[in-house]
Order: structure tokens, then C-alpha cells, then sequence
């Protein structure tokens, strides 16, 4: 229940924050569900997403706004933020979790320049 409550909180706002062990187990759960809305309208998928979500409106909010939004993207589509706070009573460390923006891209790791010595001349 835990997972189903912080997953619709992320599809209808955007971003929460939250502990960072929450928000590292709520993001495979939620980008299964935007993988399943970004391919359109499939009366499947919506029932199957309808019987995770608590809200029927994130849910149509889910195949009308932010699957379209990634139809290009392959996976990734939140990003985690550790925050350098921590929660008052247990110091559990903190953190936001947010859907990635319209035109924001994960940049790929840099290769290591590959050096070339030239022997002989």
C-alpha cells in the first residue's frame, strides 16, 4: 500500500520528498507504470495501472499527459535527489524524487579520452 500511495503522489505532483530508501524503491514501480501508458490508449494497460493507482484521474493523467511524454524515451524517466538534510526524529536521510522534465536529458557517462603514442619517429 505504501508503494501504491507514494507512486500516485509522484504521477499527480510531479516530485515529493521523501526518505531515500522510499524513493529507491518507488522508482522501478513507477517507471513500470509510465512504461506501460507512454505506447497510447490500451485498455489493458489502463485497467492494469488502474489496479495499482489509488486515483482514477492520476491514472488518466498518466495515458494523457506524462506516457506521451516519454514515447522516446527507452527508460529513465525520474531522477532521484539526495537531499543534505535529514528527517528530525531518525535521521533518515532525505530525498526528492521527481519525473524527468520535457526537453531534460540524462547525459551518457565520458569515455575516457583514448591516448595515442606514436613509437619510432
Amino acid at each position: 500500500m505504501l508503494l501504491r500511495n507514494l507512486a500516485t503522489a509522484l504521477l499527480e505532483h510531479g516530485k515529493i520528498q521523501t526518505t531515500l530508501a522510499k524513493a529507491k524503491e518507488v522508482q522501478p514501480y513507477t517507471e513500470k507504470l509510465i512504461t506501460l501508458a507512454k505506447d497510447g490508449w490500451n485498455l489493458d494497460h489502463f485497467r492494469r495501472t488502474l489496479a495499482v493507482l489509488t486515483s482514477r484521474d492520476v491514472a488518466y493523467k498518466l495515458f494523457r499527459e506524462i506516457g506521451p511524454r516519454f514515447k522516446e524515451r527507452s527508460g529513465g524517466y525520474t531522477r532521484i535527489y539526495k537531499l543534505a538534510k535529514v528527517r528530525q526524529g531518525d535521521a533518515a536521510p532525505m530525498a526528492v524524487i521527481a519525473l524527468l522534465g520535457e526537453g531534460e536529458k540524462i547525459k551518457a557517462p565520458a569515455k575516457a579520452p583514448v591516448v595515442t603514442t606514436s613509437r619510432g619517429s
